[in-house]
C-alpha cells in the first residue's frame, strides 16, 4: 500500500489527477497540457549584468480547442489541503483569462468558477466528478454570450500553425480570442491596446486568419501608415495568406483578391479622382484592420476616417500601443473601450519586453537659461532678440553649436565605454537638428567613420540616401548603420530589435509620442545579447515617467556630474529618496504651456526664426541614473543592500539558510533559485572579492558572517586528512575535486561530467574513476561528504 502522504507533487499528478481528468473525457494529447510556462521571467538588471526572474508555470491548462483555454489546475502534495493551491491558480487564471480554476491534492478537487454564473463560487468535487470538456465549453459559451452555432463555429476556428511549434503567446491568444468573440457577438468597432514589441502584427494576422478561414469575413483590408510596415507585414507575418493577398500600389485596383494591404496614403488623396478606394463598392470589405490606429483613425478629420466612413458597414479593428485621448482626438470614442490591453509594465514584468535604465543629463544653458548681450548677432548676422532662452528654445529658436557637440560627446563616451557598435537612435527636434547632430558625431568618431562611412547616418523623411538605410539599421545581421539621427521618421513602427541606446534630444509633447519612442528599444533579442537598453535624456523627457498614465518605469535613472562618465555605475546610485524612503518626484521646472505649440517639426514648409551661435560655451551640470525594480519602486540601494533584502525574503535567518544548504544535495539548485529572485553573484563577487565561495558571499552580505575564501576552505579540509580512508585512485579524485573547488567554486564539482575533463581524464575514464569508489551511489555519497567537510 503506497503512503499517499509520501508522494511527490509529480506523483500525485500522475497517479490521481491526470487519470481523473482523462476519465472525464479530456484528450491527453490535444486538450491537456502539463507544466506550462506562459511567461519568460522578468529580466533583472544590476550594473552590466542581468538575470531572469521566475517564470509563471501552471501545473495543468485544459483546452477545449488548441486556441481556447478553459481551465487551470494547481496540484499540491497530499500533505496539503485540497484548496491550498487555489490562490496561486487564481493568479494564473486571471493572467490567462481562464474562467474555471481547480486545486487538488490527489484526494478531491476544489473548483472556483470565475464566470459569476454558478450558484456557489467555490465547491469541492470528488475525483470521479471532474466536469467533461463539453460541460465546461457550454458554460464558457454561456459566460461569453456565444449563443448561435455560427458564433461558436467562428470562435472554434484554430489559429494558423506553421508546423514549427510557434503558437501565440498567452496575451496574444487572449487578444485574438477576445477580438474574435466580440465579432462573433456582433460588435462592429473593436480596439486592441498592446505595447510596442509585443507582436501586434502577428496578432492581427491570426485574427484575420481565423475570421477568413471560418468564412466569417471574406474580404479584408489591412491599413498601415508606413510603406515599410506594409512590406514587412506582407513578407513576414502575413506570408501564409499567399496568393489571396495583394498590396495596393500605383493606385491600381484589382478586385479579384480577398486580402488587401495598403498604405492609407495610397488609397486617399485631395482630388476626387485620387480617392481610388471609391472604385470599391462601400460594402466590398467585411473587415478593416487599422494598424497604429492612434496616428489617424482617431482624428475626426483624418484621411483614415474618410476611408472608414466610406466602408462603414465593415467591422473595424484598431491596433495601437498608445490609444490617443486628447480633447480633440479619441480612439476610445471611435472604437469603444479596448477588448484587451497588454501594457508595457506587464510586458516587462512577464519578461517579454526589455527593461531599461535612464541616464539624465542636464546642460547649464538648458537649466539656467542664456541671454544675449546687447546688440549680439548670430553667425548669419541676425540680431538675436533680447530675452532669456532656455530648454524649450534649444534647437528650435536657438541653436548653440557647442551644445550639439556636447550631446554628441556624451553619446560617443557612452558607446566607447559600453559597445561602439550598439545600435543607437538619436531623436532630434527637426531635420536640421538631425543633420547637425550627424556632423558632430562624425567629427567625434573619425576612426569608425573611416572603417565605414555609414557608421552614422541621418535617417529622416526628406532624404532618400538615409531612408534607404532604414532596413539595414533595423536588420540585426547588418552592422551598419550603427547610429541613426532622426526626428519623426523612426518614432513608430520601426522594429529595431537590437537597439540598445535611445537618445532623447527632442521636445516630446505627449505621453503617446513618448511611449512610441520608448517602444523602439523594448524588444528583446537574445541571439544578439539584447536584454535591456538605456535611454539618454537631455531634455527632461523622462519626467513623463512621473505621469500617472505611464505604465512601465525604468530600472535605473542616473545623473552624472560634470566630468563623470555617462555610463551608469554598477550600484550605489545617488539616492532620490525622502526621509521616509519614498521616491522624490523629479523637479519639473516651469514648463507651463510648452505642450500647447505645434512647431511643425519635420515639415520643411514650416519657417521659424532660428538663431545659430557657435561661441557660447556649455557644460553638464548634473547626471544621474536610477533603476526601477519590481512594482515600479525606485531602487537606489547598493548591490549589497539589494542582495541582503533578496536573500532575507527567502531565508528569515542564518539558521534557516544553513539548514537548507546542508540538507540540499545540489547546492547549485539553491543558487539558481536565488538568481531567479534577482541575486547576481558575479556582480556581488566583483564588489566583495573574487576568491569567495557563493556560500560565503551570501552569509557575509545577508547575515554579516566573516567570509572565508575557497582556498581557505579547501586548506581546512586538507588538514582534517579524512581522505586517508579511501583507496589511492579515489583519494586522488577527491584531492583534485578539492583543487577544482578552490579554483572555480561549488557548482562545477557537483556535475559528474567533470570527470570527463582535464585533469581527471588523465587518471582514467569516468566510469573507472566512479568504480574506484564502488559505483555511482558511493561516488555521490563521497562528494556529499566532501561538501559537508567544506562547509563544516
Amino acid at each position: 500500500m503506497v503512503d499517499k502522504k509520501s508522494l511527490s507533487e509529480r506523483d500525485i499528478c500522475t497517479k490521481y489527477i491526470t487519470p481523473a481528468i482523462t476519465a472525464a473525457g479530456w484528450n491527453l494529447h490535444s486538450q491537456i497540457r502539463e507544466e506550462v510556462s506562459f511567461t519568460k521571467g522578468r529580466i533583472i538588471v544590476r550594473g552590466k549584468l542581468h538575470t531572469r526572474g521566475e517564470q509563471k508555470r501552471a501545473d495543468y491548462i485544459l483546452y477545449y480547442k488548441s486556441n481556447i483555454p478553459l481551465a487551470v489546475i494547481e496540484a499540491k502534495t497530499n500533505s496539503h489541503g485540497v484548496g491550498s493551491g487555489m490562490q496561486q491558480a487564481l493568479n494564473y487564471a486571471e493572467t490567462l483569462g481562464v474562467p474555471f480554476v481547480f486545486s487538488s491534492n490527489g484526494d478531491a478537487f476544489l473548483l472556483h468558477d470565475r464566470t459569476g454564473m454558478a450558484d456557489k463560487t467555490e465547491h469541492e468535487l470528488s475525483l470521479d466528478a471532474f466536469p467533461s470538456p463539453t460541460e465546461l465549453w457550454q458554460r464558457y459559451c454561456q459566460w461569453k454570450g456565444l449563443e448561435t452555432p455560427e458564433a461558436r463555429h467562428m470562435v472554434e476556428m484554430p489559429y494558423y500553425d506553421d508546423g514549427t511549434g510557434r503558437s501565440p503567446r498567452y496575451y496574444q491568444a487572449i487578444a485574438i480570442n477576445n477580438t474574435v468573440e466580440a465579432i462573433a457577438k456582433g460588435q462592429q468597432r473593436i480596439l486592441l491596446v498592446m505595447a510596442t514589441g509585443t507582436g501586434k502584427t502577428y496578432t492581427a494576422f491570426q485574427i484575420i486568419w481565423r475570421l477568413w478561414k471560418s468564412g466569417t469575413k471574406k474580404r479584408i483590408l489591412f491599413l498601415a501608415d508606413r510603406n515599410i510596415l506594409v512590406d514587412q507585414t506582407k513578407n513576414n507575418d502575413f506570408k501564409p495568406l499567399g496568393a489571396a493577398m495583394t498590396k495596393i500600389s500605383k493606385r491600381q485596383i484589382d478586385k479579384s483578391y480577398e486580402i488587401y494591404l495598403s498604405l492609407y496614403q495610397a488609397v486617399t488623396g485631395s482630388e476626387e479622382e485620387q480617392n481610388i478606394y471609391k472604385q470599391f463598392s462601400p460594402d466590398f470589405f467585411d473587415l478593416i484592420v487599422i494598424d497604429e490606429c492612434h496616428r489617424g483613425s482617431a482624428a475626426e478629420d483624418s484621411a483614415w476616417r474618410e476611408i472608414l466612413a466610406y466602408f462603414s458597414s465593415a467591422t473595424h479593428v484598431g491596433l495601437t500601443a498608445t490609444p490617443k485621448e486628447t480633447k480633440d482626438v479619441s480612439s476610445i470614442y471611435y472604437f469603444g473601450e479596448p477588448v484587451y490591453t497588454y501594457t508595457l509594465k506587464q510586458g516587462i514584468e512577464d519578461g517579454f519586453l526589455a527593461p531599461y535604465k535612464v541616464v539624465r543629463i542636464d546642460i547649464d544653458r538648458d537649466v539656467q537659461g542664456w541671454r544675449p548681450s546687447k546688440g549680439q548677432t548670430d553667425k548669419n548676422g541676425q540680431l538675436v532678440e533680447d530675452r532669456v532662452y532656455n530648454q524649450i528654445d534649444m534647437d528650435r529658436t536657438l541653436v548653440l553649436e557647442k551644445r550639439t557637440e556636447l550631446v554628441a560627446k556624451k553619446i560617443t563616451e557612452f558607446l566607447v565605454a559600453t559597445d561602439p557598435y550598439a545600435k543607437t537612435i538619436v531623436f532630434c527636434d527637426d531635420i536640421d537638428h538631425a543633420e547637425r547632430m550627424r556632423q558632430a558625431l562624425v567629427n567625434l568618431n573619425p576612426e569608425r567613420v573611416k572603417e565605414n562611412r555609414k557608421y552614422i547616418m541621418r535617417i529622416t523623411g526628406d532624404e532618400l540616401e538615409g531612408k534607404a538605410e532604414l532596413d539595414n539599421f533595423i536588420n540585426p545581421e547588418e552592422r551598419y548603420p550603427v547610429i541613426a539621427t532622426t526626428s519623426k521618421l523612426m518614432t513608430t513602427g520601426v522594429d529595431a530589435q537590437t537597439c540598445k541606446l535611445i537618445v532623447l534630444d527632442q521636445h516630446i509633447k505627449s505621453m503617446t509620442e513618448f511611449k512610441q519612442i520608448i517602444g523602439r528599444g523594448t524588444r528583446i533579442n537574445e541571439d544578439f545579447d539584447k536584454y535591456w537598453f538605456t535611454i539618454m535624456d537631455f531634455k527632461k523627457a523622462t519626467e513623463l515617467f512621473a505621469d500617472k498614465d505611464f505604465d512601465g518605469e525604468p530600472v535605473m535613472i542616473y545623473v552624472p556630474k560634470d566630468g563623470e562618465s555617462p555610463v551608469p555605475p554598477d550600484d550605489d546610485f545617488e539616492s532620490s529618496l525622502d526621509i521616509n524612503s519614498n521616491p522624490v518626484p523629479p523637479n519639473t521646472g516651469d514648463t507651463a504651456g510648452q505642450d500647447e505649440v505645434d512647431f511643425g517639426v519635420d515639415n520643411p514648409g514650416t519657417k521659424r526664426i532660428k538663431y545659430v551661435l557657435g561661441d557660447v560655451t556649455v557644460y553638464v551640470v548634473a547626471e544621474r541614473v536610477q533603476y526601477y525594480g519590481p512594482e515600479g519602486k525606485l531602487i537606489t540601494e547598493s548591490l549589497k543592500d539589494y542582495t541582503r533584502s533578496t536573500v532575507r525574503k527567502d531565508y528569515s535567518s542564518l539558521d534557516d539558510f544553513l539548514r537548507r544548504w546542508s540538507k540540499t544535495e545540489r547546492k547549485a539548485a539553491i543558487l539558481q533559485e536565488l538568481e531567479e529572485h534577482g541575486l547576481l553573484l558575479e556582480a556581488l563577487a566583483d564588489e566583495v572579492g573574487k576568491g569567495f565561495d557563493a556560500f560565503d558571499l551570501i552569509c557575509h552580505v545577508a547575515f554579516d558572517q566573516p567570509p572565508l575564501t575557497r582556498r581557505e576552505r579547501a586548506d581546512q579540509v586538507k588538514k582534517r586528512n579524512y581522505f586517508a580512508k579511501y583507496g589511492e585512485q579515489a583519494r586522488q579524485v577527491l584531492e583534485t575535486l578539492l583543487e577544482k573547488y578552490a579554483d572555480t567554486g561549488i557548482e562545477n564539482i557537483e556535475d559528474i561530467k567533470i570527470l570527463t575533463l582535464d585533469p581527471f581524464k588523465n587518471m582514467g575514464t569516468a566510469s573507472e574513476l566512479v568504480s574506484a569508489f564502488g559505483g555511482k551511489p558511493a561516488y555521490l555519497a563521497a562528494l556529499y561528504e566532501l561538501e559537508e567537510n567544506l562547509y563544516a
